[in-house]
């Protein structure tokens, strides 16, 4: 840097790109000149390799770095606020990752994170909270940039629904995300031995990553991807901007532009649409997954159920039962329709099914009672109080009227036999061996006659 008196009186300075400061105008640095008085007449800044055309196309003189005024102030306050509405989603994101448990959760949050830092590093905000090196904000903001791209290719690559992108550009998104950190640190990391030539072809080499995403966005839309809506409304202002970026970074005879206030729109953009769509996203698989979840409570319900009378099974009966005991069951009774057989011989199997289903609506007629079928012609019942034995034996009772008045001209009266038994509430049992005791006492019913109960009580007294 020269500043030339009207005498010839010339005085110079120079300073190295690690000496350089930040400019509070994000992206800029700025160099104070050699004493420049009220004689001088000319200043010269030659820049050594300079490493962007906008370096020498923006460049100026100043009396000052940007002053602290109140439209200054205001952009800062803008900015700090976009910055604010940045870590909402990240809010957001860890309440849905503890549920959802998504990769492209993580993603967006990635993604929510490179944006911020871009603006903190892209604008005065970072000059004014920790003021770093310019040479430090260039690198850093170069693998931010690549960081940015990565993170928003991933999110694409996890978010678009399975069987919505074509396999080929899903890969292709993968491919993008590594192509630009591997970019953007090689190009922040290497010491600039071509600078002109190497600038234009890093802003060059992003061509095609560009390209993917549009492609992708219009293959997803085309499919009919819901998640592809919102990313393709939320990118757009980004896309956009990094489009004006490349076509005056790389050809020759336009004005350099970095298009940063289109970039700020995108990502108010990207904040709003995205993470609306990872919130519908989060709300359709909640639904899948409660649905699923209904699905296989439905079924488990259908496992554990006699097809023909509606009663529970011997399956539920065994998995449940720790359960029942802890209720209250404590008494348990087998009973079987006696001579069965007979009826499903003289009358058909259609008449046989019709007597066990109204057998199967007399076991239910008591709130106290748990009924099961086992199989055939014969029935469990769970007990629970005092009286359970009485119980058990009205319903045993009252089997004859109710299959007659449900399935008339059978001829005979029909009759059931019954073994109970009971156990103390501390009595630690398994249904096996409580099963087990009932059934012999069952059969000890059919052998002294049928139409009867016999029953052991818990103090071992019979009945």
């Amino acid at each position: 840097m020269l500043a030339i008196d009207g005498d010839g009186t010339i005085r110079q300075s120079s300073l190295a790109a690690g000496d350089l400061p930040s400019s509070l105008r994000g992206g800029y640095f700025k160099a104070a000149l050699p004493g420049v008085t009220n004689d001088t007449r000319q200043v010269v800044v030659a820049f050594d390799l300079p490493s962007h055309r906008m370096t020498l196309e923006r460049a100026y003189l100043s009396p000052y770095d940007i002053p602290l005024d109140s439209g200054f102030l205001r952009s800062l306050l803008v900015l700090a606020t976009l910055a604010g509405m940045l870590t909402m989603p990240l809010i957001f994101n860890a309440a849905f990752y503890r549920i959802l448990r998504e990769p492209f959760v993580l993603w967006h949050s990635a993604l929510t994170i490179s944006l911020l830092l871009t603006i903190l590093t892209s604008s005065g905000l970072a000059v004014v909270l920790f003021d770093p090196p310019a040479m430090t904000l260039s690198w850093l903001t170069t693998v931010i940039f690549g960081l940015t791209v990565a993170s928003g290719a991933m999110f694409a690559h996890s978010f678009i629904e399975p069987g919505r992108l074509h396999p080929l550009l899903r890969r292709s998104l993968l491919y993008s995300a590594i192509w630009a950190m591997l970019l953007s640190t090689f190009h922040a990391a290497f010491p600039f031995v071509e600078r002109p030539i190497q600038s234009t072809a890093y802003t060059a080499a992003f061509a095609p990553v560009i390209a993917i995403f549009i492609l992708s966005m219009l293959d997803a839309l085309r499919r009919g991807s819901r998640g592809a809506k919102f990313q393709a409304v939320g990118y757009i202002p980004v896309i956009m901007s990094g489009l004006v970026r490349l076509v005056t970074g790389v050809v020759p005879w336009l004005e350099s532009n970095d298009a940063m206030l289109l970039f700020y729109m995108g990502c108010v953009c990207e904040v709003l649409f995205t993470t609306l769509g990872v919130a519908d996203r989060f709300m359709a698989i909640k639904q899948q997954r409660d649905k699923a979840r209904f699905d296989a409570d439905a079924l488990k319900r259908l496992s554990e159920r006699d097809a023909l009378t509606g009663l529970l099974n011997r399956r539920a009966i065994e998995q449940n039962f720790e359960t029942y005991r802890a209720e209250g069951y404590r008494a348990i009774a087998v009973l079987d329709l006696d001579h069965f057989k007979a009826i499903n011989d003289g009358h058909g199997h259609g008449v046989g099914d019709e007597v066990l289903k109204a057998v199967a609506d007399v076991l239910q007629g008591d709130r106290q009672v748990q009924a099961f079928r086992l199989g055939g012609e014969e029935f469990v019942l769970l007990v629970r109080g005092e009286d359970a034995q009485l119980r058990a034996e009205r319903l045993r009772q009252a089997i004859p009227a109710a299959v007659a008045n449900a399935v008339p001209g059978l001829g005979r009266a029909v009759t059931a036999s019954m073994g109970m038994t009971d156990t103390q509430p501390d009595a630690d049992i398994e249904f096996s061996e409580f099963y087990r005791q009932a059934d012999e006492l069952l059969y000890d019913a059919k052998l002294a006659g049928r139409n009867r109960t016999k029953a052991m009580l818990a103090q071992g007294a019979e009945g």
